[in-house]
């Protein structure tokens, strides 16, 4: 006969599971957030919000002569700007979406300053990107969000921690399993986290639940029904960067051809996708395709090609040994 524990981490793993499935049912998860939560107030993305996110940015000049070391301060700098940028949360958020492409003391360091942004979608956005990086020098840093205020932030903490195969936060989502049951801290054996009474609405946890299927589909534009609203006002073509996102993951020279040539796409979400996607190409002639996108009239576009940029001349990644095999690969 099974322990109740064993029954406890069962219900967990299974629910999990249906956390990957998420991102098949992400369009539904959206409708789903705006049905049940119709009568709350929601937070709009505005014209402020639009003009942090690109929508109004203007061309940016590189410099004429630019050494390696001028191109290298330059990419810092974009990230380093966008997640010091105390008027737009929204742009702070698209420079940790690019900052979880790179694994280096420097990233690492702006990640853990984000998570105790006053903003809770920016403290939500240096979660995940700690996850992205897979960086288990960001462990502690995540597990102090475990008892952030908001449950979104605590959630997400909680929920990273569990994919770098770090059990901090199973009794936040053991609290999320029970649901309705109303499971107390208490019940968790050591237990040291707050278990907010919004992890039981069924309203609050659709939201979370589209924000996670949100995650793990748009890739280089942060995150949640922020970013699924900026591409769909943005014209961006979802279909086309989900395509990118897969083809890339075959390193061959016909693909790498293709990428580079999506660089001057006039779709702006799939030149930032594919400087994303060309991260594993650590050639001289890549990188400077990439640079090039740090004059990109758009912010997203910028921000994503900077930490690109980086990858593509030696800043490690959290696939940097993959990276390494896969590119040989891609010479054939």
């Amino acid at each position: 006969m099974k322990t109740e524990s064993s029954n406890r981490r069962g219900r967990l793993l299974n629910w999990s599971g249906c956390a990957v499935l998420l991102t098949g049912f992400f369009w539904t998860a959206c409708a789903t957030v705006h049905a049940q939560d119709a009568s709350k107030p929601q937070k709009a993305v505005t014209p402020a919000d639009g003009a942090a996110v690109g929508d109004q940015d203007q061309p940016v000049a590189l410099p004429a002569a630019a050494t390696p070391q001028d191109r290298e301060r330059q990419a810092w700098k974009l990230l380093t700007d966008g997640t010091t940028d105390a008027k737009h949360p929204q742009t702070r958020i698209q420079a940790l979406a690019a900052l979880g492409m790179l694994r280096a003391p420097r990233s690492e360091k702006m990640i853990v300053d984000a998570m105790a942004d006053p903003d809770l979608d920016v403290r939500t956005a240096a979660a995940l990107a700690a996850g992205l990086t897979k960086d288990r020098n960001l462990t502690t840093p995540l597990r102090n969000l475990l008892d952030d205020k908001e449950p979104q932030v605590a959630f997400t903490a909680a929920m990273t921690l569990w994919k770098m195969n770090d059990k901090s936060g199973e009794d936040i989502l053991m609290a999320v399993v029970d649901g309705e049951r109303g499971a107390s801290a208490n019940l968790i054996n050591g237990t040291k986290h707050k278990i907010n009474k919004e992890l039981h609405d069924p309203a609050a946890m659709a939201r979370l639940g589209a924000m996670q299927g949100a995650t793990m589909l748009l890739g280089p534009f942060g995150f949640g029904i922020t970013a699924f609203e900026f591409i769909r006002q943005s014209g961006g073509d979802l279909a086309r960067v989900s395509a990118i996102e897969q083809v890339s993951q075959e390193k061959t020279e016909p693909i790498h051809k293709e990428l580079l040539a999506a660089l001057g796409d006039k779709d702006l979400t799939v030149r930032a996708a594919a400087a994303k996607a060309l991260v594993d190409y650590p050639d001289k002639p890549t990188s400077l395709a990439i640079y090039a996108l740090l004059a990109d009239p758009k912010l997203p576009v910028r921000l994503t090609a900077a930490a690109a940029y980086l990858r593509t001349t030696g800043t490690p990644g959290p696939v940097a040994a993959v990276a390494a095999k896969s590119t040989a690969g891609a010479k054939h």
